[in-house]
């Protein structure tokens, strides 16, 4: 994990309002706000990395809660299309999401329904999709 964090440091990209990371207490209120608790791995990630902008992909954020990537905007829009409530956006691409489920697999909800790859873990999904995107 902190191997990828620092790769993740390293590829963002400089722009002129910079993403925040939250707080601990902000992490709370979102888990407040969706009703379900947030898998370890997407703390981690919240907490560490959800600063980072790279490539196409903008995984969601927790800091700022007017941001299009504000996590609890992005899971109420996916579970509003369709989206079972037992899994939690972590990125969205248009319609389609990448979710994680309380195990901490992620997996690609899509055209209505979940797509047959899985990523065993938020940190090799940020590894095998996000990097290379």
């Amino acid at each position: 994990m902190h191997d990828l964090i620092e790769q993740l440091r390293e590829l963002s990209e400089t722009v002129p309002v910079p993403l925040e990371l939250p707080s601990f207490d902000q992490l709370v209120e979102v888990e407040e706000q969706i009703l379900i608790p947030l898998p370890a791995e997407l703390k981690e990630y919240l907490l560490f990395a959800s600063d980072v902008i790279h490539g196409t992909l903008e995984p969601v954020t927790a800091a700022d809660p007017y941001a299009h990537t504000y996590l609890p905007e992005v899971t109420s829009y996916a579970w509003s299309i369709g989206m079972p409530r037992e899994y939690i956006a972590i990125c969205q691409q248009g319609d389609d999401f990448y979710c994680i489920d309380q195990e901490g697999q992620v997996m690609l909800w899509q055209d209505g329904e979940l797509a047959e790859e899985r990523w065993e873990s938020l940190w090799q999904w940020v590894e095998e999709v996000w990097i290379p995107a």
